[in-house]
């Protein structure tokens, strides 16, 4: 019997303007160290967490968005993005940051984590998760 769960963290606000987005990430990267199974899920306005070229200059908060990319060092590769979600908001999978990490099993190459799925797509990643955090 392994001991390894499958955590989902289910992001869905902003990135900024609440402690969500930030707690969310630092709690993944907690889980991972313990080498549970992390996979995250953006939804909503949490789509926004992943779009690239974020200033926060003017909102006087550290844009956190580069540490998506450190991710890979953490064993974290299943990012699921919700393409309705996107689309509903405007955006497209190139308005995305690039996050990838290197699979070992094909001699170290490097292959993208964040994956665009369809809503019913996303109903079958929750229910297949051990364990769903929502932030």
């Amino acid at each position: 019997m392994s001991d390894v769960k499958k955590f989902l963290y289910l992001n869905r606000r902003a990135p900024y303007g609440t402690i969500y987005a930030l707690e969310s990430l630092e709690v993944v990267l907690i889980g991972a160290a313990f080498e549970q199974d992390v996979s995250l899920a953006f939804v909503d306005d949490g789509v926004f967490q992943l779009t690239k070229g974020q200033n926060t200059d003017g909102i006087g908060m550290k844009n956190f968005s580069p540490t998506f990319r450190a991710l890979g060092d953490y064993d974290v590769q299943k990012l699921f993005v919700e393409r309705e979600s996107l689309e509903e908001r405007g955006l497209s999978e190139d308005d995305l940051i690039e996050v990838v990490y290197e699979d070992e099993d094909d001699d170290w190459e490097e292959k993208p984590a964040i994956r665009v799925i369809s809503r019913a797509e996303m109903a079958d990643v929750m229910a297949d998760a051990d364990v769903v955090l929502s932030f």
